[in-house]
């Protein structure tokens, strides 16, 4: 591979931090309230990956800030509860800042819920940025949070690349012009996010650095 990747963008949540299960039960949380027995858990899967906006508006616009804070009130806690790193995730990181790429996290969260993972995994000090829904108008696959990761380290489009675990990511990669990868750890599934043709797949992190050519 070309050496010239110096930028590294990373979603959070399902390719740094495992907030599966808590994003499940925040969204069971919050339907059950509003549809009891409606909602069964493989229901949610579709909800992972847009904003929660998205989600509910599609779901009952009349109703989507009311919803959308019950979610976040449970998010928040039981977020200790339920948030783990995925295997690989902190060594591979670090070793990836001490070998002076830069660091950013594009996300769909919130600013105060994606410090909560950065922080409970201690992952924290290895992102110079972290851009959050709080940052931007519009989410991926939108192009917008990309660019404004690049504008902070002063890097373009082809130097970079966007690693994420949805379709989201993969799209908001090409249509900023970054390279981009995938993890097949993806509750989606490796087959769905292949559909996508990322430049990469994942099998592990530890991946991420044999096609940086990171010893």
């Amino acid at each position: 591979m070309d050496n010239k990747i110096t930028t590294l963008l990373f979603d959070l949540d399902g390719t740094l931090i495992d907030t599966n299960e808590l994003i499940i039960k925040s969204f069971m949380h919050t339907l059950g309230h509003y549809y009891p027995d409606r909602y069964k858990r493989e229901d949610i899967l579709p909800f992972m990956g847009p904003s929660l906006v998205e989600t509910f508006s599609s779901i009952d616009p009349e109703r989507t800030e009311e919803m959308v804070q019950r979610y976040f009130t449970y998010n928040i806690e039981n977020h200790d509860r339920y948030v783990t790193e995925f295997e690989g995730v902190y060594e591979s990181v670090k070793k990836l800042k001490d070998e002076g790429f830069k660091l950013g996290i594009v996300t769909t969260k919130r600013a105060v819920t994606a410090a909560l993972g950065l922080k409970l995994t201690k992952l924290e000090p290895f992102f110079e940025t972290v851009v959050t829904l709080d940052d931007v108008t519009k989410t991926k696959p939108d192009p917008e949070p990309i660019y404004k990761a690049l504008d902070f380290f002063g890097a373009r489009p082809e130097e970079a690349m966007m690693i994420g675990d949805n379709h989201h990511d993969i799209l908001a990669g090409k249509n900023a012009g970054t390279q981009t990868a995938g993890v097949a750890w993806s509750l989606k599934g490796k087959d769905f996010l292949q559909s996508f043709e990322p430049d990469y797949m994942l099998d592990t992190m530890g991946d991420l650095l044999q096609i940086l050519g990171v010893k």
